[in-house]
């Protein structure tokens, strides 16, 4: 899932005010801002493999410290702790955790079974919706606009930056989905460490649209 996990990000604006939009962001979509870099490292591997799955052409070989249940578990825990000590919200704390947690949970809807539940366990876990594009793509649209729409209503724009900037990030993100279903298969896992570590780009257009804008 992609444009999914920043649907969530947008909708939990409506549970807690307080958090930019960009940590919203960083907290849903944490997982796979850390595997490219895990990825390019070499601690986590994946193939380019056409038919794997009906959806996307990636075979996702080994990656259970981003994407193991034991592995997210541990980065929710961290990255709720590092929120807390700074910001001194416990609240939010809870939310962010859960918002880390929630990226697995998505993920275990789509992928097919590829997803260690620890570090070393030879069982793996997927519901495989990635097995049929229409109902991917109709889950995941839905739940990526059903959370701009509450992102919207839960927040105004103070000015044209705030309005314009959340419906180019709206646009930008659907036009990159459509792109990766019909466009062809990277090139290589090393192209697509490196296009991965732009998703922080889209994080910090978050942060930039969020003070732009005022919760309601």
């Amino acid at each position: 899932m992609f444009i999914g996990h920043f649907g969530v990000g947008f909708a939990a604006k409506r549970v807690a005010k307080r958090p930019s939009l960009g940590t919203l962001f960083l907290a849903s979509q944490f997982i796979d801002l850390l595997w490219p870099v895990f990825l390019l490292t070499g601690l986590e591997k994946v193939a380019i493999d056409p038919g794997n799955t009906a959806f996307t052409p990636l075979n996702f070989i080994y990656y259970p410290f981003s994407h193991s249940l034991l592995g997210v578990l541990i980065w929710s825990v961290l990255f709720g702790i590092i929120y807390y000590l700074i910001k001194k919200d416990i609240k939010t704390l809870l939310l962010l955790g859960g918002l880390v947690t929630s990226h697995w949970i998505l993920d275990l809807i789509t992928h097919r079974p590829d997803l260690s539940l620890f570090p070393g366990s030879n069982i793996k876990v997927g519901l495989g919706l990635w097995n049929s594009v229409i109902l991917t793509i109709i889950v995941e649209v839905l739940i990526f606009l059903g959370g701009a729409y509450i992102y919207m209503k839960t927040t105004r724009s103070q000015n044209k930056k705030g309005k314009f900037g959340l419906w180019g990030l709206i646009a930008f993100l659907l036009i990159i989905y459509i792109m990766n279903i019909v466009g062809p298969p990277p090139p290589s896992s090393q192209a697509i460490g490196i296009v991965g570590l732009t998703q922080w780009l889209l994080v910090l257009w978050a942060y930039w649209i969020d003070r732009n804008r005022i919760a309601n």
